[in-house]
């Protein structure tokens, strides 16, 4: 555990909005800085959203297509390169970068929210 957090409010994680999707789409992110893929992500009645993500060292593309994930979906857009990430898909980071991704435990109805 890192000594130097800073607490934060229950109205603080509140306004988190972060929610279930599904991959639906996943490609190789050419021109991303580092290995990445663009995904598209269907958040149910809230739509698709892209995002870029760097899980090219545990995951590839086929893995990806179909599994649920989490995201943070009220950051404002970030452009990277070529696309606009309009979404943050989250994971575990270990010591070395590499990302796990977070999934909820059974299958959830899309847009499901994180509370």
């Amino acid at each position: 555990m890192e000594t130097n957090q800073s607490t934060i409010t229950w109205e603080d994680f509140r306004k988190v909005k972060m929610r279930v999707a599904t991959i639906v789409a996943a490609q190789v992110f050419e021109k991303a800085n580092k290995p990445a893929y663009i995904l598209t992500l269907d958040f149910g009645s809230f739509g698709l959203l892209k995002s870029s993500a760097q899980l090219t060292q545990l995951y590839s593309v086929e893995e990806l297509l179909g599994k649920q994930v989490v995201a943070v979906v009220n950051f404002p857009p970030k452009q990277i390169a070529n696309i606009q990430s309009e979404c943050l898909v989250l994971g575990a980071i270990d010591s070395v970068g590499i990302v796990t991704l977070l999934q909820p435990e059974r299958i959830v109805e899309n847009g499901a929210e994180i509370g």
